[in-house]
């Protein structure tokens, strides 16, 4: 059939609402979330994902009979009209049918009816679960907060660099890698120790990266300041609501920086980016705050004017120590801090976000710089309330020296490291950074759960669809 839709006229529902005012003769275009049958006059709720409100149609009822099947819910249509001031309670505002155009039929076993699903059952149907209010919100913020990351770092002259997804290192030495290879795995050449993966694409074992922190340093050596913000991946077998196989790091990496001046550059970025969600996205954080976390907005609006405590590991360990407070796992000096001791730091004892730092060696990675006392090395880690840790960082191990003795402490084959050393050979310099899931911290600042639900189609163990 023609349409009757002009499509100079479009405009998105967001922008429609956002004018605030009488529009004669409009059209949008998008999803029925609802429809409202009456002898003489229907209601349509369309959405078309730029806002979180849907936009009520009100169109005579003649003007649906004369479509082919398949106007309901999910439904594609484009609806022509004049945007009025709505005299029901619910809406300020809303479109007068002209004419409406059936783009996408739908049927009766449309999955995404009217009422509440489970979070678990949408995730079985990550292919539309972005048109349900939770996770148009969510996405949305993390559009916003994606490009939040990039907009700090380029207004402070970082360089955004694009660090390896395929590589050959371990940055953090746990060999949670995901493998690649283009070798017949039923007949793989062999060779005196095995599998001869020198007859394999990259002539040695390659994987999926874990973090782009080494590339990163080499690039801080040249530029001073750099940031990466891509995908990371961690074989790592566990289902908690925190954990992913594939998720998103932010890392900048800072040259003639120290720790201190690190943990300047992670709360400016916490706060800037806690800030540009409340600024942003006022409209999703209020359906969070009522619906996923009651407080929420509170919470961050605490978050972006708080001051960010600093304590060493050694202070912290005594603080928990004398609290006289019995906790899930015992505390002692040289064992990492669990989530239950850094709730208790931040919520108990400081009462807001708190950097704990110069851990003990022994539960850090080899590039984190040895500190005097051979003990410790300059890493921090930023934690805040409810959550726990959220930002982990460290100065670098920048003389040479010292980073090789370090990795033959623990045992670590130097060679395929050339390079990394290489740049403490020519040019050294004091640099640190941090790195940062960008998943966790979408779910701090909209109060979702589980990893699964802030990234759009989660990988997990035993889950690799879509």
């Amino acid at each position: 059939m023609p349409t009757a839709i002009d499509n100079s006229k479009v405009r998105s529902v967001a922008e429609v609402l956002r004018r605030n005012e009488v529009q004669p003769d409009l059209c949008v275009r998008g999803w029925v979330r609802t429809l409202r049958r009456g002898k003489e006059v229907s209601f349509i709720a369309v959405n078309d994902g730029s806002c979180f409100a849907a936009l009520q149609v009100v169109a005579a009822t003649e003007l649906l009979q004369v479509l082919p099947d398949g106007l309901g819910t999910g439904a594609a249509v484009a609806v022509r009209g004049n945007l009025v001031a709505s005299p029901a309670a619910g809406q300020a505002w809303e479109l007068q049918a002209t004419a409406i155009e059936l783009i996408g039929p739908t049927g009766e076993d449309y999955p995404l009816q009217k009422k509440r699903h489970s979070f678990e059952f949408l995730r079985s149907i990550a292919h539309l679960r972005p048109r349900t209010n939770s996770f148009g919100a969510v996405f949305r913020v993390r559009s916003r907060l994606a490009y939040a990351v990039h907009r700090f770092f380029q207004e402070r002259g970082f360089l955004y660099v694009q660090t390896p997804i395929i590589t050959a290192s371990d940055c953090e030495g746990a060999g949670e890698l995901f493998r690649v290879t283009t070798l017949d795995m039923e007949k793989p050449p062999k060779g005196e120790r095995g599998v001869d993966y020198r007859r394999d694409f990259f002539g040695q074992q390659a994987g999926l990266t874990v973090s782009g922190q080494l590339e990163a340093e080499l690039f801080a050596t040249a530029f001073s300041n750099v940031y990466t913000f891509g995908p990371t991946f961690r074989a790592e077998n566990s289902n908690t609501s925190r954990h992913a196989a594939e998720f998103w790091m932010i890392e900048p990496e800072i040259a003639f920086c120290d720790l201190a001046g690190n943990c300047d550059l992670a709360e400016d970025f916490m706060r800037a980016m806690v800030t540009a969600v409340l600024e942003e996205c006022r409209e999703d954080l209020d359906f969070f705050d009522q619906q996923i976390e009651k407080g929420l907005i509170a919470k961050l609006e605490a978050l972006a004017r708080a001051e960010f405590a600093r304590m060493s590991y050694s202070e912290a360990v005594a603080e928990l120590e004398k609290s006289g407070k019995t906790f899930e796992f015992p505390v002692r000096w040289g064992a990492d801090l669990q989530s239950e001791h850094e709730r208790f730091l931040t919520e108990e004892v400081v009462g807001g976000p708190l950097f704990v730092t110069d851990y003990p060696k022994q539960i850090k990675a080899f590039y984190m710089r040895m500190n005097d006392d051979d003990r410790t090395v300059a890493a921090m880690d930023l934690l805040v309330p409810r959550v726990g840790e959220i930002v982990g960082g460290s100065q670098r191990e920048e003389r040479l020296d010292r980073l090789d003795a370090r990795m033959a402490e623990l045992g670590m084959d130097a060679a395929p490291l050339w390079w990394y050393r290489d740049i403490r050979r020519w040019g050294s310099c004091p640099h640190a950074g941090f790195g940062l899931g960008f998943e966790r911290l979408l779910m701090y600042v909209t109060g979702m759960e589980n990893i699964r639900d802030v990234i759009p189609f989660p990988r997990t163990p035993g889950h690799a669809e879509f």
